[in-house]
């Protein structure tokens, strides 16, 4: 017996496991917030925030984000917090640097001067996609289960999905195909998408819907956090909290208890006795949940038809801290490096997302060092190791970046293992792990993209909602891995609404709060 009882548990600290628990917070279900395990974006060093993601507010502009931050009548709140980015982000390779600014005057322009010859395909395919987002944006704005299990949940999205564009048997077709074979155009487009996808697919070869939604994140106003995902997600536990849920954020569960073939709670780390949950949600695989059930409870239909998970790429993920004299004031908070390719692309000298962001300052002045975070997608297996991918992404920074080398100050990557390295003497200095708060004394595994097996709903989906013990729910980004952020916005919303719908009681109050809900 136990005499601790929540409605749900949550577990997990991804955007997907806050949205969902603010989500039931707000309506009125006891929901209980684990952390799992899984560590805060930053950690520190000296007086700067490091990084062990990058992270990207492209959900922003999504209607599924839209529509959370309406229950939870946040709208205006949110919006003082953000600041658009102009331009949304840079593509710098050899000899070449454009901008894509959120004034399609300028950036017209900007094609005009690098891409004159194919000045009227780009417009053809900008066309496209304002036509595709248009409809997604219609079709996500119906609450629908993404993506859907039973016959009337397939109907009910099959029905918003209808007139959405390049899926099902047009799901084959190359949006990029009227560009000449290795134009840099066709890198433009997909790098961007690429990166904001959790799905391991070369961008060209992501499902076309998919990348025209994600290219479109990125093309349709940009609005960005001051402390990124730190900040997003204290707000979002700040919702939880003030309606009545916990974080604890330090604990994890070690083990599902199921009886009679349902989810009944779970066994915190360092507890002995249990904790009661009617509904367990997990931003973690399916196969995490089975492992934490120790296998019992699965249903047949789950051990017959789930989708095999695997991935081979993962998130590596450098902080530099620079001097300002070293990084040129053009250079956007968001740019794509890429590498020169002197013959033949080198799969040694990998391409970097490149974010900039400015450490704030005690005194209020400007403070004299910016933070770079360098994010590259790692083949687990391939030319360039672990151990050597730190080295790989300063070079690719070098290049354009020419005076970085002679302002360094600190290089660190939690994902190798290898110790900090500090310049500030003049001279580089190894600090081993322990030494530095917040780092594990051994290599943190990335974050990972997935391949799925069979590919799911439309080929954008991967595991269901329904996790495969009746009572468990994943929202992570194995659900709707094509979409990115906003296929875990999706999820969260989906499960929030398979778990309101099973309380009946919880269902009427839900109608009833509409009424009451933001009118600013």
């Amino acid at each position: 017996m136990t005499s601790r009882h929540y409605d749900v548990v949550v577990l997990g600290r991804s955007l997907g496991a806050l949205v969902t628990a603010a989500l039931l917070s707000r309506r009125d279900f006891r929901v209980l917030l684990l952390g799992q395990g899984q560590k805060p974006c930053t950690y520190g060093y000296d007086r700067f925030s490091l990084y062990r993601r990058a992270f990207t507010l492209l959900s922003g502009s999504s209607p599924a984000y839209k529509r959370v931050l309406h229950e939870l009548a946040q709208t205006p709140r949110f919006r003082r917090r953000t600041f658009a980015l102009d331009p949304m982000f840079v593509v710098l390779g050899e000899g070449r640097r454009v901008e894509v600014p959120p004034d399609m005057e300028l950036f017209a322009r900007e094609v005009e001067r690098e891409f004159p010859e194919v000045r009227q395909v780009v417009d053809e395919l900008y066309g496209t996609f304002a036509l595709v987002n248009g409809l997604a944006d219609s079709a996500f704005e119906r609450d629908a289960i993404w993506p859907p299990g039973t016959f009337w949940e397939r109907l009910e999205t099959k029905r918003a999905a209808a007139e959405l564009p390049f899926l099902g048997a047009e799901g084959h077709q190359d949006l990029l195909g009227k560009f000449p074979i290795g134009h840099p155009y066709r890198e433009l487009v997909a790098l961007p998408a690429r990166f904001a996808s959790h799905l391991d697919a070369p961008g060209e070869s992501l499902p076309p819907f998919a990348l025209a939604r994600l290219h479109g994140a990125w093309t349709r106003g940009i609005q960005a956090l001051g402390r990124g995902e730190d900040e997003l997600s204290e707000f979002l536990r700040e919702r939880i909290e003030a309606h009545g849920g916990e974080c604890r954020l330090e604990r994890r569960a070690t083990a599902l208890l199921v009886k009679r073939g349902r989810v009944t709670g779970i066994l915190e780390d360092g507890e002995e006795e249990p904790t009661g949950a009617s509904c367990v949600v997990s931003d973690q695989p399916g196969e995490t949940l089975a492992a934490l059930a120790q296998g019992q409870g699965i249903t047949n239909r789950a051990r017959r038809d789930w989708p095999k998970l695997s991935s081979s790429v993962g998130r590596f993920v450098v902080s530099l801290v620079v001097g300002r004299a070293g990084i040129p004031d053009p250079l956007s908070a968001e740019a794509f490096v890429v590498p020169a390719e002197k013959g033949r692309p080198d799969p040694r000298r990998p391409t970097v997302h490149l974010q900039k962001l400015t450490p704030p300052s005690e005194s209020g002045n400007e403070a004299p060092e910016l933070v770079l975070v360098a994010e590259v997608l790692l083949p687990t297996r391939g030319p360039l190791t672990v151990l050597e991918a730190r080295d790989a992404v300063v070079a690719t920074l070098r290049e354009q970046l020419p005076f970085l080398e002679n302002h360094l100050l600190i290089v660190d990557s939690p994902h190798d293992g290898l110790p900090l390295y500090d310049f500030t003497s003049g001279q580089r200095r190894e600090v081993e792990r322990v030494h530095v708060p917040g780092s594990g004394p051994g290599p943190e595994s990335m974050q990972k993209l997935w391949t799925i097996d069979p590919r799911g709903f439309l080929d954008l989906g991967g595991e269901p909602v329904r996790g495969p013990i009746p009572g468990t729910y994943l929202v992570g980004s194995s659900v709707l891995p094509a979409l990115g952020q906003e296929g875990e916005l999706l999820a969260a919303w989906s499960a929030a609404r398979l778990i309101t719908r099973g309380d009946r009681n919880r269902q009427k109050m839900r109608r009833q709060m509409w009424s009451k809900i933001e009118t600013t």
